[in-house]
């Protein structure tokens, strides 16, 4: 099976994502006898497609013009049908971002082919994979399969795969590519304006290492200064659970789930959070998950790595201090 990568880049520097969705390419490759090739397109990226290169990949191929600086639906998915048509790729599998969103379907339905969006898993079957979506806010999840010739179309979620375990080249690099790609000024309809940016005090929780993140059991706003404490402890972002988010307890841009962020850092630490799947979407591909909660029976204890039941107002002071005690030593 030959795949193609669909790298993101914004003003140069990568989403981090398309490393999670390398490491599902190499996965897949893998599992298939396969070949993984990458491509990097914008104007002025041809440090990022070397970078690119020092990973396992049989090539990586660079596009580079001047209407593709600035991201538009119509430029990328015009470029990248080209791109397609000349690799002829199997399976094409991009990293399920908001870029991606927009202009993915259009490529897929230009090339009339079928897309598989926001996939968080796959298996091989019959010598084919079949891709595993989420369906009703991740109450259940549907197995998909593509019928047909390729090349096929996926994406996928953020946090599905780990970004840290894409496979890097042990003997020099992939050898890089120039791609030329026929696209004029008249054929993009729309005018990018400047990015949209967060106000200032805004975090991007997809980035961070370590989160200690809250739930309901925190009980009052006025208690929200000991999670925090112990964030800056252990040197993690604060985030919550919607409940928490909607009560104004703390901003939105901090809320963890499906209609919130989805992380996956090293470490997560719930303190209070009952396990809600609508909660859990969103972090589950964290690498390590440790819960502090008085019930027992709450379903964060089903996906936790370690589990502590016991009230959260004895046990995170403690913990802070302890914590505190060990950066003084």
């Amino acid at each position: 099976m030959k795949i193609l990568l669909i790298t993101e880049q914004r003003e140069g520097k990568w989403n981090k994502v398309s490393f999670e969705a390398l490491t599902a390419a190499q996965q897949i490759a893998k599992e298939a006898n396969g070949s993984v090739s990458g491509v990097v397109i914008g104007q002025g990226v041809a440090a990022l497609a070397n970078e690119l290169a020092g990973y396992q990949l049989e090539e990586v191929i660079l596009v580079e013009n001047a209407l593709l600086q600035k991201y538009t639906p119509d430029g990328y998915s015009i470029v990248l049908k080209q791109v397609i048509e000349q690799t002829k790729p199997d399976l094409a599998i991009l990293p399920h971002t908001y870029q991606v969103r927009d202009f993915a379907p259009k490529l897929a339905a230009s090339m009339k082919k079928g897309m598989i969006g926001d996939c968080v898993g796959y298996r091989q079957e019959n010598g084919k994979p079949v891709f595993v979506r989420q369906m009703f806010q991740g109450r259940t999840a549907a197995d998909v399969s593509l019928q047909g010739e390729g090349p096929w179309i996926v994406s996928f979620q953020a946090g599905a795969f780990r970004a840290d375990t894409a496979a890097k080249k042990q003997d020099g690099k992939a050898p890089v590519k120039p791609l030329s790609v026929n696209v004029q000024a008249e054929q993009i309809r729309t005018k990018p304006l400047e990015l949209f940016r967060e106000a200032k005090q805004a975090v991007d929780l997809t980035q961070a290492p370590i989160l200690v993140s809250i739930g309901r059991g925190i009980k009052a706003p006025e208690n929200i200064p000991l999670a925090e404490k112990l964030a800056k402890a252990m040197g993690a972002e604060l985030s919550a659970s919607r409940p928490i988010c909607d009560e104004g307890w703390l901003p939105m841009e901090r809320q963890i789930g499906s209609s919130g962020q989805t992380v996956s850092p090293k470490l997560y630490l719930t303190l209070g959070i009952s396990g809600a799947i609508q909660h859990v979407v969103g972090m589950k591909g964290a690498r390590c998950i440790v819960a502090i909660n008085k019930d027992q029976n709450a379903p964060i204890f089903e996906i936790a790595d370690y589990g502590v039941v016991g009230d959260l107002f004895e046990i995170v002071p403690a913990l802070t201090e302890e914590i505190e005690k060990s950066k003084t030593t």
